[in-house]
């Protein structure tokens, strides 16, 4: 068959137990079997992601990793929702592999086709007809006497957080080398434009248009009430150290994670990586917070 699509080898990615709510009302494995056969009738060759046919017992179809998926596919399309759309973005940017994500989950602020349109739009899609969004990735290091101990990317934030028994965190603030103030409080966000709308949202944090070249620092319950999230260009170098309290951690989109010791620096600077995502034509950043928010509800 003559392919119709403007990519030739596809990537499908599942949420991995999970069951659609809804009309669709199928599980999680019909849901993909659905997806790859509408892929296969436009003209496509269909992988599965290694864990994703493993986990599924999916067994027709040719499997790699992600790893090999970045080297081998010109498109992946993630099933599920923001958290496993944030781990594989993370691990497909350096190989600039553009991404659609179709929700089976609750918010979907990133993979935001609704399951129940896929079979409208993807089509579409896939012969050229989409919007083109770009997103910046963190780099964050953890530094122990001069030494990288631990280094993570991050899609949405690096978060420093206090023990779960212990009191508040004393964290030293610093912005291209140059101090910016002693916070105590519970712990410190540093969030993209992507991650505005997650836990630096919760913490009171502002949102920010992901077409911002910036990030938000929100301390998170700060002992002094001046002490108030600030945005920053991402042009710079964030660092943070433990100066007192115990049971640290850094994590990284929440799913790696760093114990952390008095004297060790959190240090955040812009990736030299991006991702791409793909959106259906007319997509729209407001229409996304919107729908998500719920803005406007009960208004005629």
């Amino acid at each position: 068959m003559k392919s119709q699509s403007k990519f030739h080898h596809v990537a499908l990615v599942g949420k991995y137990q999970s069951t659609i709510s809804g009309p669709a009302g199928a599980h999680s494995r019909q849901a993909l079997e659905d997806i790859a056969n509408c892929i296969l009738d436009l003209g496509c060759d269909v992988t599965l992601e290694a864990d994703t046919a493993s986990n599924m017992g999916m067994s027709a179809y040719a499997t790699l990793t992600l790893d090999e998926i970045g080297k081998q596919c010109d498109l992946c399309l993630v099933v599920g929702g923001d958290g496993t759309m944030l781990s594989v973005c993370r691990q497909l940017a350096p190989h600039k592999v553009p991404l659609i994500g179709i929700n089976q989950g609750r918010l979907g602020f990133i993979t935001d086709i609704p399951f129940e349109q896929y079979k409208s739009v993807l089509g579409l899609m896939l012969r050229g007809s989409y919007e083109e969004d770009q997103r910046s990735l963190i780099q964050g290091r953890v530094m122990r006497d001069g030494d990288c101990v631990f280094s993570a990317l991050a899609m949405n934030d690096v978060v420093v957080n206090r023990g779960a028994s212990s009191g508040m965190v004393e964290l030293r603030v610093e912005i291209d080398g140059r101090f910016v103030a002693n916070q105590r409080a519970d712990g410190l966000i540093i969030a993209s434009p992507t991650g505005s709308t997650a836990y630096s949202l919760s913490a009171g944090g502002p949102l920010l248009h992901p077409a911002i070249d910036g990030w938000v620092i929100v301390p998170i319950a700060p002992h002094t009430l001046s002490n108030r999230p600030i945005v920053l260009t991402s042009a710079g170098e964030i660092a943070v150290e433990i100066v007192a309290g115990r049971d640290a951690s850094a994590s990284f989109d929440t799913q790696s994670l760093a114990s952390l010791m008095h004297g060790d620096r959190i240090v955040v600077t812009r990736s030299q990586h991006k991702v791409t995502f793909l959106h259906p034509k007319g997509w729209s950043y407001f229409d996304t917070l919107r729908q998500k928010m719920h803005w406007n509800e009960g208004v005629v």
